[in-house]
């Protein structure tokens, strides 16, 4: 545990954070499974409303620093790659 009066903030304001961002990851991490899901079942319709609610939060995360931008394009890539494959068939 901390002495110096500063780290201590640091140290709460960092617990503080780290929840918040986890709560956003956890979020981000349910749509995206939601939206692979969706694309598995073949349902179009769905599938293309699912993948922009996980376009929309994979770029909020990022958008906030929880997530790494090329992380977040790279995921976005995949999503859009798997549902042009099922728009194909």
């Amino acid at each position: 545990m901390a002495n110096i009066k500063s780290q201590i903030k640091r140290n709460k304001q960092n617990e503080k954070r780290r929840l918040r961002n986890r709560n956003v990851r956890g979020i981000t991490r349910s749509v995206v499974k939601n939206a692979r899901t969706v694309i598995e079942s073949g349902e179009v319709e769905n599938s293309q409303t699912a993948v922009l609610s996980a376009l929309s939060a994979l770029d909020k995360a990022a958008q906030k620093g929880i997530l790494h931008k090329n992380n977040a394009a790279r995921r976005k890539s995949r999503l859009m790659k798997r549902l042009a494959a099922l728009t194909i068939k």
